[in-house]
């Protein structure tokens, strides 16, 4: 199936990989260059106080931490079957979901990782959140038509689900 016949979510989830496979690829760099430096010549103490290697060393280690926590969150993503919703079906990881915040719709695509990520499409722009969210947290369960309150912004919000994919 060509890129531009694939549903909109599935389209929305190959961008959702390719993002984390970027961040992954370029934090694995981060970490490698950061190692490098710290095992360089120029890293070596020039006295008791100078901390400049055991610095750069820490900073590598959480460097490859940070690219081992990324690996992961794309190998999540990507075991995850994504499946087609009905207004009937409670929300679950996978769900394309448009909610109404009274004064603006959003859409958000509940996911195991890679919270935090902005992704659109033609119908334009989708959150992707997780569970760790309290967003993702109270929809868990939820289905079109039932309405939650959340603190957003300082300020209590009455959010309804309107649509799921």
């Amino acid at each position: 199936m060509t890129d531009d016949l694939k549903p909109s979510k599935a389209r929305l989830v190959d961008r959702l990989r390719e993002l984390l496979r970027e961040d992954h690829a370029a934090a694995e760099r981060l970490a490698r260059d950061t190692a490098e430096a710290a095992n360089h010549p120029e890293a070596k103490p020039e006295n008791d106080k100078d901390t400049r290697k055991i610095e750069l060393s820490y900073l590598a280690a959480g460097q490859a931490a940070r690219a081992q926590e990324l690996e992961a969150a794309f190998g999540r993503v990507s075991a995850l079957q994504f499946r087609s919703y009905t207004d009937r079906d409670a929300l679950e990881v996978g769900a394309l979901v448009t909610l109404d915040y009274g004064d603006k719709e959003r859409r958000v695509l509940l996911c195991p990782a890679g919270g935090g990520l902005k992704l659109s499409d033609d119908h334009g722009d989708v959150s992707v959140i997780t569970l760790q969210s309290p967003l993702g947290r109270e929809l868990l369960g939820k289905r079109v038509g039932d309405s939650l309150e959340l603190t957003v912004e300082g300020r209590l919000r009455e959010i309804e689900v309107i649509g799921v994919e």
